[in-house]
């Protein structure tokens, strides 16, 4: 006698606009009556609560308050989402999930808790675009802590952080809008999206009356489009994948294997996120040539960190702890000189001037005369970022 066993599908949903988030979440659950939600309110979780809702489009069946340890998201996702999780996929058969997750989670740290679970695949991960509120969040300068958002008092990511997060994960991007939004700002907002995540399936509601549930659930649930393989958004250009597309205005994609002179870098940051509402890449600087350093830049701030190093800075035998993508992906545009290295940033913004932006990140690469110089001379150019990236 043979067993079949059963696989629960998990749909994601985040979002950083509660009201949109829950009618998706409604919508989708009353488009299937098998279909059960899993949320987390954690707006107590500074002091150690967490209440967590199970249900259908007509019930409620669970409604608990619980204790997490640390009082932290990470924990709650392990000693809460992902046994709940398991619970309910060993539940009746054919009853999928849908993780609804509070408004200020990125998804990609739920990917990270949770990607291994048994009896359960991750089917999609959905990110509920507002687009009455979307752009101002986007180009906010506000810290989660200026709206009493933060998760923890060592919680000091932007709003923009946030937004750009979840959008950029994603999958599918539902573009909720409403009988008085205005259809070309729709459009426009849809244009932004696929800048910033051309990846991900657009799936927009309408401005009509009426809101078509079966044809949002057939768009979003049952799609398999989630990769569990795909790297973090940051390790993307690392594998030899897109980080972002160019279209003059709105769009630049940088590219360069020589390296940033790091002082003229530094004092070019403030012009490039001026009118740049996002930046993400891979770069590296003359002073740290091991390094690859990740680029990120949304709502103002600036933020840079280690990818680790560069294939070409490291033992041949050592080259096995990256993955087989990262490698060929290497091999392929392998620099006689160079090496691996190589910058790779996209900025997008709404009116950006392409070629002044691709000027000044030229303007900041190392001269002729620099090159010439080698790499024992860049270690000693003169270094701003040398705190942040100590010598090892």
């Amino acid at each position: 006698m043979s067993v079949q066993l059963t696989t629960t599908a998990v749909t994601v949903l985040s979002g950083f606009v509660p009201s949109a988030v829950r009618a998706t979440a409604q919508a989708l659950l009353l488009a299937d009556d098998r279909l059960v939600s899993v949320s987390h309110d954690i707006t107590g979780i500074r002091d150690g609560t967490v209440l967590r809702t199970v249900r259908t489009a007509t019930e409620v069946l669970e409604h608990e308050t619980i204790r997490v340890e640390h009082g932290c998201v990470a924990c709650t996702l392990r000693e809460d989402v992902v046994p709940t999780l398991a619970r309910l996929a060993a539940g009746p058969a054919g009853r999928d999930l849908l993780l609804v997750l509070p408004h200020t989670i990125e998804p990609e740290s739920v990917a990270a808790a949770c990607g291994r679970m048994t009896g359960i695949r991750f089917d999609s991960y959905v990110t509920v675009v507002d687009t009455d509120r979307f752009l101002d969040d986007l180009t906010s300068t506000d810290d989660l802590r200026h709206r009493g958002l933060h998760a923890a008092d060592d919680d000091h990511r932007t709003v923009a952080d946030v937004v750009v997060h979840q959008v950029e994960f994603s999958d599918t991007v539902i573009l909720w809008s409403r009988r008085t939004s205005d259809p070309a700002h729709v459009d426009r907002l849809g244009a932004l999206v696929h800048r910033l995540a051309p990846w991900a399936v657009q799936v927009p509601t309408g401005t009509t009356r009426s809101l078509d549930i079966g044809g949002l659930s057939a768009l979003v649930r049952g799609t398999r489009r989630h990769d569990p393989q795909r790297p973090g958004l940051l390790g993307l250009a690392l594998e030899g994948r897109a980080v972002g597309v160019s279209d003059p205005a709105s769009s630049v994609v940088f590219r360069s294997r020589r390296p940033f002179h790091p002082q003229r870098l530094h004092d070019a940051l403030d012009e490039l996120t001026t009118d740049a509402v996002r930046g993400r890449g891979q770069l590296w600087i003359a002073s740290r040539p091991d390094l690859v350093i990740a680029f990120e830049s949304a709502g103002g701030g600036v933020s840079l960190g280690s990818l680790g190093h560069w294939l070409d800075a490291l033992p041949a035998a050592r080259w096995t702890e990256a993955g087989d993508q990262r490698r060929f992906a290497a091999e392929l545009s392998w620099d006689p000189y160079y090496g691996d290295r190589n910058t790779v940033l996209a900025l997008i913004g709404l009116n950006l001037d392409d070629t002044a932006l691709i000027a000044l990140l030229t303007s900041c690469l190392l001269t002729d005369a620099e090159v010439a110089d080698g790499f024992g001379a860049w270690r000693d150019l003169p270094d701003p970022f040398r705190d942040f990236f100590p010598p090892r």
